[in-house]
Protein backbone atom coordinates (compact mmCIF):
# COMPACT_ATOMS: atom_id res chain seq x y z
CA UNK A 1 0.00 0.00 0.00
CA UNK A 2 1.21 3.54 -0.70
CA UNK A 3 1.87 5.05 2.43
CA UNK A 4 -0.18 7.80 3.96
CA UNK A 5 0.14 11.56 1.88
CA UNK A 6 0.96 13.19 5.28
CA UNK A 7 4.32 10.54 5.57
CA UNK A 8 5.37 11.61 2.25
CA UNK A 9 5.78 15.50 3.20
CA UNK A 10 7.35 15.09 6.60
CA UNK A 11 10.28 16.94 6.97
CA UNK A 12 12.11 14.93 9.53
CA UNK A 13 12.10 12.26 7.28
CA UNK A 14 14.72 11.37 4.74
CA UNK A 15 15.19 11.30 1.24
CA UNK A 16 16.32 7.41 0.31
CA UNK A 17 13.41 6.49 3.19
CA UNK A 18 10.97 8.23 0.86
CA UNK A 19 12.49 6.99 -2.25
CA UNK A 20 12.31 3.20 -0.90
CA UNK A 21 8.65 3.58 0.71
CA UNK A 22 7.72 5.18 -2.69
CA UNK A 23 9.72 1.99 -4.63
CA UNK A 24 7.79 -0.45 -2.65
CA UNK A 25 4.40 0.64 -2.82
CA UNK A 26 5.35 0.71 -6.72
CA UNK A 27 6.49 -2.42 -6.83
CA UNK A 28 9.13 -1.54 -8.47
CA UNK A 29 13.19 -3.56 -7.13
CA UNK A 30 15.97 -2.43 -7.40
CA UNK A 31 17.12 -3.57 -10.19
CA UNK A 32 13.64 -2.36 -11.81
CA UNK A 33 14.65 1.49 -11.21
CA UNK A 34 18.30 0.76 -12.02
CA UNK A 35 16.86 -0.68 -15.77
CA UNK A 36 14.36 2.13 -16.25
CA UNK A 37 16.90 5.08 -15.06
CA UNK A 38 19.88 3.47 -16.93
CA UNK A 39 22.11 3.65 -13.55
CA UNK A 40 24.00 1.06 -12.11
CA UNK A 41 22.60 -0.71 -9.14
CA UNK A 42 24.74 0.57 -6.88
CA UNK A 43 23.81 4.13 -7.10
CA UNK A 44 20.33 3.59 -6.37
CA UNK A 45 21.42 2.03 -3.22
CA UNK A 46 23.49 4.65 -2.54
CA UNK A 47 20.51 7.20 -3.11
CA UNK A 48 17.86 5.31 -0.98
CA UNK A 49 21.43 4.98 1.82
CA UNK A 50 21.51 8.93 1.50
CA UNK A 51 24.98 7.77 1.24
CA UNK A 52 26.68 10.80 -0.97
CA UNK A 53 30.28 10.13 -0.80
CA UNK A 54 29.98 7.17 -3.43
CA UNK A 55 28.29 9.49 -5.66
CA UNK A 56 30.54 12.08 -6.66
CA UNK A 57 29.94 16.17 -6.71
CA UNK A 58 26.75 17.63 -5.39
CA UNK A 59 25.79 18.86 -9.00
CA UNK A 60 25.42 15.25 -10.06
CA UNK A 61 23.97 13.99 -6.83
CA UNK A 62 21.14 16.30 -7.35
CA UNK A 63 20.48 14.84 -11.35
CA UNK A 64 20.39 11.37 -10.27
CA UNK A 65 17.94 12.60 -7.43
CA UNK A 66 15.84 14.26 -9.72
CA UNK A 67 15.65 11.36 -12.39
CA UNK A 68 14.61 9.27 -9.23
CA UNK A 69 11.67 11.57 -8.02
CA UNK A 70 10.03 11.97 -10.84
CA UNK A 71 10.25 8.30 -12.10
CA UNK A 72 8.18 7.25 -8.75
CA UNK A 73 6.17 10.90 -9.16
CA UNK A 74 7.63 12.90 -6.27
CA UNK A 75 7.77 16.69 -6.01
CA UNK A 76 11.81 16.94 -6.88
CA UNK A 77 12.34 19.60 -4.47
CA UNK A 78 10.90 18.25 -1.64
CA UNK A 79 12.85 15.38 -2.40
CA UNK A 80 16.21 17.74 -2.73
CA UNK A 81 15.13 19.90 0.54
CA UNK A 82 15.24 16.52 2.76
CA UNK A 83 18.41 15.46 1.27
CA UNK A 84 20.69 18.33 2.45
CA UNK A 85 22.61 18.32 -0.66
CA UNK A 86 23.19 22.25 -1.28
CA UNK A 87 22.30 23.58 -5.10
CA UNK A 88 25.00 24.61 -7.33
CA UNK A 89 25.00 28.41 -7.16
CA UNK A 90 25.99 30.32 -10.75
CA UNK A 91 29.02 32.76 -9.99
CA UNK A 92 27.70 36.33 -9.25
CA UNK A 93 28.92 38.43 -11.84
CA UNK A 94 30.04 42.34 -10.75
CA UNK A 95 29.08 44.60 -13.54
CA UNK A 96 32.19 46.97 -14.14
CA UNK A 97 30.62 50.10 -15.71
CA UNK A 98 28.16 52.62 -13.92
CA UNK A 99 25.06 53.73 -15.95
CA UNK A 100 23.70 56.96 -14.49
CA UNK A 101 19.99 56.80 -13.10
CA UNK A 102 18.82 59.70 -15.57
CA UNK A 103 20.12 57.90 -18.44
CA UNK A 104 18.66 54.69 -18.19
CA UNK A 105 15.11 56.56 -18.05
CA UNK A 106 15.94 58.83 -20.82
CA UNK A 107 16.31 55.08 -23.13
CA UNK A 108 13.38 54.07 -21.51
CA UNK A 109 11.37 57.19 -22.42
CA UNK A 110 12.64 57.06 -26.00
CA UNK A 111 12.16 53.12 -26.33
CA UNK A 112 8.41 53.95 -25.46
CA UNK A 113 7.96 57.57 -27.54
CA UNK A 114 9.79 55.45 -31.10
CA UNK A 115 6.82 52.55 -29.97
CA UNK A 116 4.34 55.42 -29.94
CA UNK A 117 5.06 56.45 -33.01
CA UNK A 118 5.73 53.18 -34.73
CA UNK A 119 2.27 52.68 -33.63
CA UNK A 120 0.55 55.71 -35.00
CA UNK A 121 2.53 55.37 -38.54
CA UNK A 122 0.95 52.17 -38.57
CA UNK A 123 -2.69 52.68 -37.56
CA UNK A 124 -3.45 56.68 -38.65
CA UNK A 125 -3.17 55.26 -42.64
CA UNK A 126 -5.75 52.32 -41.69
CA UNK A 127 -7.78 54.44 -40.34
CA UNK A 128 -8.02 57.05 -42.75
CA UNK A 129 -8.32 54.46 -45.53
CA UNK A 130 -11.71 52.88 -43.39
CA UNK A 131 -13.43 55.90 -42.86
CA UNK A 132 -15.09 56.77 -46.37
CA UNK A 133 -16.52 53.39 -45.70
CA UNK A 134 -17.69 53.93 -42.74
CA UNK A 135 -19.24 57.16 -43.72
CA UNK A 136 -23.34 56.98 -43.62
CA UNK A 137 -24.82 56.60 -47.34
CA UNK A 138 -27.75 58.68 -48.56
CA UNK A 139 -30.76 56.43 -49.93
CA UNK A 140 -33.28 57.97 -52.83
CA UNK A 141 -36.04 55.46 -53.79
CA UNK A 142 -38.53 55.92 -56.14
CA UNK A 143 -41.15 53.86 -57.92
CA UNK A 144 -40.34 51.73 -60.95
CA UNK A 145 -43.52 52.47 -62.40
CA UNK A 146 -42.73 56.44 -62.70
CA UNK A 147 -41.39 57.94 -65.75
CA UNK A 148 -37.65 58.99 -65.12
CA UNK A 149 -38.07 62.54 -65.55
CA UNK A 150 -40.99 63.00 -63.81
CA UNK A 151 -39.21 61.57 -60.84
CA UNK A 152 -36.49 63.75 -61.32
CA UNK A 153 -38.44 66.75 -60.81
CA UNK A 154 -40.12 65.22 -57.94
CA UNK A 155 -36.37 64.84 -56.46
CA UNK A 156 -35.76 68.32 -57.19
CA UNK A 157 -38.85 69.71 -55.56
CA UNK A 158 -38.91 67.57 -52.60
CA UNK A 159 -37.83 69.30 -49.24
CA UNK A 160 -34.30 68.83 -48.28
CA UNK A 161 -34.14 66.86 -44.53
CA UNK A 162 -32.86 63.62 -43.26
CA UNK A 163 -33.09 60.43 -45.62
CA UNK A 164 -35.66 58.58 -44.90
CA UNK A 165 -35.63 55.09 -44.04
CA UNK A 166 -36.36 52.27 -47.43
CA UNK A 167 -38.45 49.43 -45.54
CA UNK A 168 -38.13 46.24 -47.21
CA UNK A 169 -40.50 43.71 -48.48
CA UNK A 170 -37.89 40.86 -48.84
CA UNK A 171 -39.42 38.13 -46.16
CA UNK A 172 -36.86 37.80 -43.03
CA UNK A 173 -35.05 34.39 -43.74
CA UNK A 174 -35.77 32.23 -40.56
CA UNK A 175 -33.39 31.23 -38.49
CA UNK A 176 -32.50 27.70 -38.00
CA UNK A 177 -33.03 26.09 -34.41
CA UNK A 178 -29.37 24.57 -33.22
CA UNK A 179 -28.50 21.46 -33.79
CA UNK A 180 -29.23 19.10 -30.70
CA UNK A 181 -25.95 18.36 -29.02
CA UNK A 182 -24.48 14.55 -29.02
CA UNK A 183 -24.60 12.82 -26.40
CA UNK A 184 -21.00 12.46 -24.79
CA UNK A 185 -18.95 9.25 -25.07
CA UNK A 186 -17.62 7.22 -22.15
CA UNK A 187 -13.82 6.90 -22.81
CA UNK A 188 -12.24 4.05 -24.43
CA UNK A 189 -10.04 3.29 -21.61
CA UNK A 190 -9.95 5.10 -18.29
CA UNK A 191 -8.83 4.95 -14.77
CA UNK A 192 -10.32 6.16 -11.59
CA UNK A 193 -8.46 5.64 -8.36
CA UNK A 194 -9.57 5.39 -4.77
CA UNK A 195 -6.22 5.96 -3.10
CA UNK A 196 -2.67 6.30 -4.37
CA UNK A 197 -1.09 4.40 -7.18
CA UNK A 198 1.96 4.46 -9.30
CA UNK A 199 1.02 3.92 -12.93
CA UNK A 200 2.89 3.36 -16.27
CA UNK A 201 1.07 3.69 -19.34
CA UNK A 202 2.78 2.61 -22.82
CA UNK A 203 1.87 3.13 -26.49
CA UNK A 204 1.13 0.21 -28.88
CA UNK A 205 4.72 0.76 -30.08
CA UNK A 206 5.95 0.53 -26.40
CA UNK A 207 6.89 4.27 -25.94
CA UNK A 208 6.18 5.78 -22.16
CA UNK A 209 2.60 7.48 -22.69
CA UNK A 210 2.51 8.63 -18.70
CA UNK A 211 4.69 7.57 -15.73
CA UNK A 212 3.52 8.98 -12.76
CA UNK A 213 1.89 8.87 -8.94
CA UNK A 214 -2.19 9.10 -9.21
CA UNK A 215 -3.16 10.96 -5.75
CA UNK A 216 -6.32 9.53 -4.43
CA UNK A 217 -9.67 10.54 -6.21
CA UNK A 218 -7.58 10.90 -9.87
CA UNK A 219 -8.99 10.08 -13.32
CA UNK A 220 -6.92 9.10 -16.27
CA UNK A 221 -9.07 8.94 -19.87
CA UNK A 222 -7.25 7.83 -23.50
CA UNK A 223 -8.63 7.70 -26.48
CA UNK A 224 -9.25 4.37 -28.61
CA UNK A 225 -5.95 2.68 -29.99
CA UNK A 226 -3.51 4.79 -27.51
CA UNK A 227 -2.91 2.63 -24.97
CA UNK A 228 -0.67 -0.64 -25.53
CA UNK A 229 0.43 -2.11 -22.02
CA UNK A 230 -0.48 -1.07 -18.47
CA UNK A 231 1.76 -0.94 -15.09
CA UNK A 232 -0.54 -0.47 -11.78
CA UNK A 233 1.09 -0.23 -8.71
CA UNK A 234 -1.64 -0.69 -5.33
CA UNK A 235 -4.22 -1.77 -8.10
CA UNK A 236 -6.77 -2.15 -5.52
CA UNK A 237 -7.31 1.36 -5.44
CA UNK A 238 -7.70 1.92 -9.19
CA UNK A 239 -11.10 0.76 -11.17
CA UNK A 240 -10.27 0.21 -15.06
CA UNK A 241 -13.39 1.12 -17.21
CA UNK A 242 -13.51 0.24 -20.85
CA UNK A 243 -16.28 2.63 -22.70
CA UNK A 244 -17.36 3.22 -19.46
CA UNK A 245 -18.05 -0.38 -18.23
CA UNK A 246 -15.57 -1.59 -15.01
CA UNK A 247 -13.76 -4.02 -15.97
CA UNK A 248 -12.04 -7.27 -13.44
CA UNK A 249 -8.24 -6.59 -13.50
CA UNK A 250 -8.06 -9.80 -10.60
CA UNK A 251 -6.71 -12.06 -13.44
CA UNK A 252 -3.34 -9.65 -14.14
CA UNK A 253 -2.77 -8.87 -10.44
CA UNK A 254 0.35 -10.06 -8.13
CA UNK A 255 1.47 -8.46 -5.01
CA UNK A 256 -1.20 -5.77 -5.84
CA UNK A 257 0.47 -4.85 -8.75
CA UNK A 258 -1.23 -5.52 -11.76
CA UNK A 259 0.38 -5.99 -15.28
CA UNK A 260 -1.43 -6.30 -18.92
CA UNK A 261 -2.10 -4.80 -22.31
CA UNK A 262 -4.89 -3.37 -23.83
CA UNK A 263 -5.89 -4.30 -27.45
CA UNK A 264 -7.01 -2.39 -30.28
CA UNK A 265 -10.28 -3.25 -29.51
CA UNK A 266 -9.63 -2.41 -25.95
CA UNK A 267 -9.82 -5.71 -24.83
CA UNK A 268 -7.71 -6.43 -21.65
CA UNK A 269 -4.85 -9.78 -21.76
CA UNK A 270 -2.31 -10.39 -19.64
CA UNK A 271 1.40 -8.66 -20.35
CA UNK A 272 3.76 -10.75 -22.56
CA UNK A 273 0.80 -12.23 -24.86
Amino acid sequence: MMPPDQNMTDANRGCGQRLRAAREAAGLSLHDVASRLKMPVRVVESLEAEDWDRLGAPVFIRGQLRSYARLLGLATETVHMASGVAPVRPVELTPRTYVPRMRLIAEQSARRLVYVVITAAIALPVWLATRPHLAPQDMVSGSLDVPADIADDAVRQAPRGPTPLVASMAPVAQRQAPAAAAPQQAPAFELRTSGDSWIEITTPEGGILEQTLLRSGAVRAFAPGEVGGVVLGNAGAVEVRRDGVEQDISPYLRANVARFTVSSDGSLAPAGH
